[in-house]
């Protein structure tokens, strides 16, 4: 397993820039141990939702966690408001970083992730190989 600290900056949209790091490492699979940051928008999905809600505001990222492969990421995220009230789901397209995010990632070297689509769930799944 390899580190990468990664440190995101105002404007940066979180999904798309975990992606981005693992395809620039030349890695092919990995996993966000841990994240911490702000958020200005998070678009969470929550249990058994079709699409995400988003929510807007003065977040604070509390988790991060899920994995990485060329296909895409599997994330987890659970953010507070400006008020604490707390909210967890999958991370979707569009977390914009407010202040700062600092993300830890486990590169697998050697390892392939894909994702495939799975009848049972109706998402597509990670495939390890």
């Amino acid at each position: 397993m390899q580190p990468l600290p990664l440190r995101l900056h105002p404007g940066d949209d979180l999904r798309a820039a975990v992606v981005a790091a693992l395809l620039a490492s030349g890695h092919q699979a990995g996993f966000v141990l841990q994240g911490i940051g702000s958020l200005s928008v998070a678009q969470l999905r929550y249990a058994g939702q079709p699409e995400p809600g988003e929510l807007r505001g003065d977040l604070e990222i509390l988790t991060l966690a899920g994995s990485l492969s060329a296909d895409g990421a599997h994330l987890h995220m659970s953010v507070s408001d400006a008020q604490g009230r707390v909210y967890g789901g999958h991370v979707g397209t569009g977390c914009i970083v407010r202040t700062t995010a600092e993300l830890l990632l486990a590169l697998l070297p050697g390892q392939r992730f894909t994702r495939e689509h799975d009848a049972r769930t109706g998402y597509p799944e990670l495939k390890v190989g």
